[in-house]
């Protein structure tokens, strides 16, 4: 069995466990609209800040909100929770990250997502389900090798990752134009970044490329896996995907995301900082 076989499972997988109760069906968003508008039978939405956050802070649920963030999805002890998202599962991943950083193992993402399945011409409702609420029963604990903070980034000498956009990482925008309130203070790139944009490792159809294929791709800026190997973006949700494709597919061992990325790291006061484009 293939490291894929135990991360992944395929749109047909998921067409064939829509109502087997031991499985919870999650779609991931930036806009729930689209849930509201068809999603997956018995799938149930989670909006990736208003549910995945703690607020006011910028942090997210301990694992006690996870407990019950997940209880109230119908998640039991022996339940395994399915993610899925628009965008090539951009926010799935980030969900997925985050479920694994705080201890909750049960997880798997649906290679392509929305994507995939509506191109696939799959079913979609807008019945909304009404899951009994559970007890998923006590995470593993939180994993603060899978995170990276601003410090770590200052004093990593390992590789690191940016998988913004080219515009982005060379300074030319400080964030994609429909997200202008998601801007730092400066625009560039962290000094000794490589620039490999986070849907360089999704085929057409959302799915991820293959593991020789997604190799290829990250040692061909060294990134290989013998060092601690940091990725970033804006916010981090892109990056989720990216130590998806690194951790999850590669089995790279010492991967972390750094979700405070350039919101936090191109605002910070006297910090290095380079523009132009990756070389």
């Amino acid at each position: 069995m293939s490291r894929r076989d135990e991360v992944l499972v395929s749109t047909d997988w998921v067409a064939e466990h829509l109502d087997d109760p031991a499985y919870r069906l999650v779609e991931v968003d930036e806009d729930t609209t689209a849930y509201e508008g068809g999603h997956i039978r018995n799938a149930v939405a989670w909006h990736w800040k208003e549910d995945l956050h703690a607020h006011p802070r910028r942090d997210f649920l301990d694992e006690t909100g996870f407990q019950d963030l997940l209880g109230r999805a119908g998640v039991g002890p022996d339940t395994t929770v399915v993610l899925y998202g628009g965008n090539n599962n951009w926010f799935a991943t980030y969900a997925y990250w985050l479920l694994r950083y705080r201890g909750f193992d049960r997880v798997r993402l649906m290679d392509g997502g929305r994507k995939k399945w509506e191109l696939e011409g799959r079913e979609l409702t807008t019945d909304v389900p009404s899951p009994q609420a559970a007890d998923p029963g006590p995470l593993a604990g939180t994993r603060p090798e899978l995170r990276a903070f601003r410090d770590d980034v200052l004093g990593h000498d390992g590789p690191m990752v940016d998988v913004r956009s080219p515009a982005e990482f060379s300074g030319e925008v400080l964030a994609p134009p429909h997200l202008p309130g998601e801007q730092a203070q400066v625009p560039g790139h962290i000094p000794g970044a490589a620039n490999v944009p986070w849907a360089t490792a999704a085929r057409e159809d959302g799915s991820f490329k293959s593991d020789e294929e997604l190799a290829q791709i990250y040692g061909n800026v060294g990134v290989t896996g013998g060092e601690q190997i940091i990725a970033y973006c804006r916010i981090g949700e892109r990056s989720s995907h990216t130590w998806f494709a690194l951790h999850e597919l590669l089995g790279f061992e010492k991967v972390r995301n750094y979700d405070g990325s350039w919101t936090e790291y191109g605002s910070l006061v006297g910090v290095p900082v380079e523009m132009g484009a990756s070389k």
